[in-house]
């Protein structure tokens, strides 16, 4: 009987478990997205995030200047390991190693897919030339940018100062251009 019920139990959750695991999308990293988004008739997208401060969110969190803010706020640990520094200032810390592609590296800051969700299933040319379908396979495209933004640009943070977000976007806009 008890083996019955072991059965029983992974026969009906097995199914399950594929699935799910199957509709999960995974990280895939700003070098993979910079694949498609670098050209200028793209929009530049890779090389504008290249050289904003998102990219280099991370290398702060090296300096000893982070490293005396978290002693500062009674951390143990290095800014650079610190869950409450970590949480804004990279892509995919914490997550299970499955979430995260082979080329996927914490160490690129916030990434595109910080804003734009991870990105396996919305990869692919074919998906991402079809806005709808993107976004239906989870592309985020965020309707009220500021709501976003200060989840992490707030006084939470200890170095929070003034956050525009309108003079913040127009830094690191990345639109597609019109044809």
């Amino acid at each position: 009987m008890k083996h019955s019920i072991y059965f029983l139990l992974t026969f009906l959750i097995l199914p399950f478990t594929a699935i799910f695991s199957q509709s999960g999308n995974t990280f895939i990293g700003a070098e993979a997205c910079g694949m498609c988004h670098k050209t200028e008739k793209q929009g530049s997208q890779f090389s504008i995030w290249k050289n904003s401060v998102h990219s280099k969110a991370f290398e702060t969190l090296l300096t000893d200047t982070a490293n005396q803010i978290a002693i500062a706020k009674g951390f143990n640990e290095p800014a650079s390991k610190t869950w409450e520094c970590l949480k804004c200032h990279v892509t995919g810390y914490n997550l299970d190693v499955t979430m995260l592609g082979k080329k996927f590296k914490v160490e690129d800051g916030i990434q595109c897919e910080t804003c734009h969700g991870a990105g396996s299933a919305y990869k692919e040319m074919k998906v991402m030339k079809d806005k709808k379908l993107a976004i239906e396979k989870g592309l985020v495209v965020h309707d009220k940018l500021e709501d976003f933004c200060v989840s992490c640009h707030n006084n939470e943070s200890p170095t929070y100062t003034k956050f525009d977000v309108n003079e913040s976007w127009d830094k690191i806009k990345h639109n597609v251009p019109k044809k």
